[in-house]
């Protein structure tokens, strides 16, 4: 598919990578100075939907660069342009709503590294995009790198071949513990009843197993939750047939509040998990955030994550089916 809206221009970041001949990420900027307005903008998305959607599709992230778009509210209108479902996040991360379909991103502390994920990989429903504004860009550090997710499957191929093919026919387990209450100065220090909308156990219950969770109560009040099988890989529908590394087996191994196995109860290596980690750091993009940018993941092809930050840095999401 070949590059040909004439109401964006395409632009440059400093670490864009060529993967299997396409540009991560696919960087868009305004035609002109005098479109730099969230008018323009509006209007120039609204008028290529279609196309704009098969960009994410296709390069598996889009960077809009260079366009005045100053707040949650205006960030909610692209967002809403689309047309596309908002879907609410489930998981372990602290956040707060912003506006309308807003949240703040992973408020953990700044100096700690949110490891690469697919977004509620673990979930039965999970977000097909992955949307993030920049508000107020950091000082020193902050990037959101991301991870194609399909080259991780063919490396993990090329050196385990064996233990992919395993693990594929096992499957994989989580467990995650839940705490009794918000815990702000962890990044995964969610309690349940933020996590599941609810101060009733029972309820908190039936909203995890509709999760696809089993769950099992901890003396203190926390909850554990039992997660598979879950794959290895998946492979989505108009993705070229990549094998995408569906699943946070390196980011829920050996934590504290967190762990990783086969199905069937089978450990996994050490070695194995941290030459994976390797791998996926290796395969990285990142780049600086500066004001006003908006960031589209593919979550069915991408993997990302945090860098650890020096305050102030303010970077909104938004979650779509």
């Amino acid at each position: 598919m070949e590059y040909n809206c004439k109401e964006f221009k395409v632009g440059k970041c400093e670490g864009e990578k060529l993967v299997d001949g396409e540009t991560l990420p696919l960087v868009l900027t305004p035609p002109e100075a005098s479109k730099n307005g969230i008018e323009s903008l509006l209007e120039a998305l609204g008028n290529n939907k279609e196309w704009f959607d098969d960009m994410v599709t296709k390069n598996s992230a889009v960077l809009l660069r260079g366009f005045d778009v100053k707040n949650a509210v205006e960030f909610n209108d692209i967002v809403e342009t689309f047309g596309w479902e908002d879907i609410r996040y489930v998981g372990p991360a602290p956040r707060t709503h912003i506006h309308k379909r807003i949240w703040t991103a992973n408020e953990g502390p700044l100096s700690e590294f949110i490891y690469y994920h697919h977004e509620m990989v673990l979930i039965n429903e999970f977000p097909k995009k992955v949307i993030l504004f920049c508000e107020v860009p950091p000082p020193e550090g902050g990037e959101t790198p991301f991870v194609p997710s399909f080259k991780v499957t063919e490396r993990m191929m090329e050196e385990f071949p064996e233990f992919v093919e395993e693990v594929e026919a096992k499957g994989l387990k989580y467990t995650f513990i839940a705490l009794n209450s918000d815990n702000t100065t962890s990044m995964r220090g969610r309690g349940w009843q933020d996590a599941f909308a609810t101060n009733d156990q029972q309820e908190a219950e039936k909203r995890a197993r509709a999760l696809g969770m089993d769950v099992e109560w901890l003396e203190n009040g926390s909850i554990k939750t039992i997660l598979g099988p879950r794959p290895l890989t998946k492979v989505f529908e108009g993705r070229k047939g990549r094998r995408m590394w569906f699943n946070t087996l390196v980011g829920m191994y050996g934590k504290e509040l967190s762990s990783a196995m086969m199905a069937d109860g089978t450990e996994i290596p050490k070695d194995i998990v941290k030459r994976c980690e390797e791998i996926i750091e290796e395969e990285s993009i990142q780049f600086k955030w500066e004001k006003g940018d908006v960031l589209f993941l593919d979550n069915y092809a991408t993997l990302h994550g945090r860098r650890p930050s020096l305050p102030p840095r303010r970077v909104l999401v938004a979650t779509c089916k």
